[in-house]
C-alpha cells in the first residue's frame, strides 16, 4: 500500500477578510500550495474541500463546486467534507485514504470558511446549532462557550485549575501569534489583560475564546513515488486516529476530558509506532483556553489534572518539553472552521521542514495535530514525520 506524504502547503491570511470573496481566499491558499509543491492543477487527481457552514455563513450551497471551478480543477473529481470544527482533519483523512486505496496519486485538500459575512451574533448562533438543536440549543440557547465553560468548571473542581492557568494559555498563544504573519490576532497580551476582559461564559472571558475568523488553508498529498519526484522534503503522514463520543453533552462521562480525543490519540500512536514522548511539536484544538489544557492530558503528554502544570512550568513553549501551538493556535491565529484542521497540517509541515524562523521548534522530527469537532463528537489525531 502507498505511503502518503505532504508535498505542498499554503495559507491565506487569517482575519476579517472583507477584501476577498469566498473563492478568492480559497485561491490565495491553493496558489501558494501549488507554488510550494512546484506543480499545477493538471497534476491533481482529486480535490477534497473542507467547508463546514457555508449555507448559513455565505448563503452558498454546494460551495466546493464553485471553488473547484475557480481553481481550474473543474475536470477533476471532487467532494466536500463536513465534521464541524474538525472538518479539515476529516478531509486530510479522506485524502490519505483515497491515496492508500490506490484510487488516486495526488490529492488537493482545501479548507475554507468566511465567517464574517454575517454578524458575530449570527455566526455564534450558526456554530451553536452544531449542538443538539432539539435537546440543547433551542430549549436552552446554549453556545459552545457555555459548553466549554462547564468543562472548565469541572476541571477546576477536580484538579484545582485556576483562571490564571487558563490565562497563561492565552498569553502563550498570543505571543506566538504575534510572530505569525498569517495570524488574525497579532498582538501580545498579559495575564491581567485576560483576567480583566469581559466575561463570555464564566469562567471563560473574551481572551479565553478564539475569534470569528475568515481564512483558507491548502495541503497537497501524494503517494511515495510521486512525493519523492515533487519534493526533497516530503513530510510523511504516519499515524491517524479518529473517534467520537456522545452527541448529547449531558451524556458525557467526564466533563473534564474529551474521551474521543484520547481514543483517537491512542490509535494514531499505535499506527505510527510512537509514544507521546516522541512528539517534538504539536498543534492542538484550543477553541477555548481550557481546551488546550485538556488536550495536554487527553493526548497523554501528562497525566489527567497535570495540564495546568505544563503551562505554569513553560513546558509548552519553545525550549520547553513539548512546544504547542507555535503559530498562535486557534486562540490567536484564528478558527475559520473548515480551514482549521488543514491549517494545523500546514503548520506542522513547516515546523518539520524547519521553515518557521523565530517560532521554530528545535530539532523537530515528529509532529502531531489534534482537531476536535463540537465537544468531542468528531476527534482526529494525525502524526507526521520527516
Amino acid at each position: 500500500m502507498n505511503d502518503v506524504a505532504v508535498v505542498g502547503v499554503g495559507l491565506g491570511r487569517f482575519g476579517n477578510r472583507s477584501d476577498v470573496s469566498f473563492r478568492e481566499i480559497a485561491f490565495e491558499a491553493a496558489s501558494k500550495a501549488f507554488d510550494d509543491a512546484g506543480i499545477s492543477p493538471k497534476d491533481i487527481d482529486f480535490t477534497i474541500s473542507s467547508i463546514a457552514f457555508p449555507e448559513a455563513l455565505t448563503s452558498q450551497s454546494s460551495p466546493a463546486a464553485t471553488v473547484v471551478d475557480y481553481l481550474g480543477l473543474v475536470s477533476k473529481g471532487s467532494m466536500r467534507v463536513e465534521a464541524a470544527c474538525a472538518s479539515g482533519s476529516a478531509a486530510i483523512r479522506a485524502g490519505y485514504s483515497a491515496i492508500k486505496a490506490g484510487l488516486v496519486n495526488t490529492v488537493l485538500i482545501l479548507g475554507v470558511e468566511k465567517m464574517n459575512e454575517v454578524s458575530p451574533i449570527e455566526a455564534i448562533e450558526c456554530l451553536a446549532r452544531a449542538s443538539d438543536v432539539q435537546l440543547e440549543y433551542e430549549p436552552y440557547g446554549i453556545t459552545f462557550a457555555g459548553f466549554y465553560a462547564m468543562m472548565a468548571r469541572m476541571h477546576m473542581s477536580k484538579y484545582g485549575t485556576t483562571e490564571e492557568d487558563l490565562a497563561k494559555v492565552a498569553v502563550k498563544n498570543h505571543k506566538y501569534g504575534a510572530m505569525n504573519e498569517f495570524a488574525h490576532l497579532r498582538k501580545t497580551i498579559s495575564i491581567d489583560d485576560v483576567l480583566k476582559s469581559r466575561v463570555v461564559a464564566s469562567p471563560l472571558k473574551l481572551y479565553d475564546c478564539s475569534p470569528i475568523t475568515d481564512g483558507a488553508a491548502c495541503v497537497i498529498l501524494s503517494d511515495a513515488d510521486n512525493a519523492r519526484k515533487i519534493t526533497d522534503t516530503p513530510i510523511w503522514l504516519t499515524g491517524l486516529g479518529a473517534a467520537a463520543e456522545e452527541a448529547y453533552f449531558a451524556a458525557k462521562s467526564d466533563l473534564a476530558s474529551v474521551n474521543g480525543a484520547r481514543q483517537a490519540a491512542d490509535l494514531a500512536y499505535k499506527m505510527a509506532k510512537v509514544k507521546p514522548s516522541d512528539i517534538d511539536v504539536a498543534e492542538v484544538h484550543d477553541c477555548f483556553t481550557i481546551a488546550e489544557l485538556m488536550a495536554y492530558e487527553d493526548l497523554r503528554f501528562c497525566e489527567k489534572g497535570q495540564g495546568p502544570s505544563m503551562i505554569r512550568d513553560g513546558q509548552t513553549e519553545i525550549g520547553g518539553k513539548l512546544p504547542v501551538n507555535l503559530d498562535g493556535g486557534l486562540k490567536a491565529k484564528g478558527h475559520p472552521i473548515g480551514a482549521t484542521g488543514v491549517a494545523m497540517t500546514v503548520e506542522i509541515t513547516r515546523q518539520l521542514r524547519g521553515e518557521c524562523k523565530n517560532r521554530q521548534a528545535p530539532k523537530a522530527e515528529i509532529g502531531l495535530t489534534h482537531n476536535v469537532g463540537n465537544t468531542g463528537q468528531y476527534c482526529f489525531v494525525h502524526i507526521y514525520s520527516r
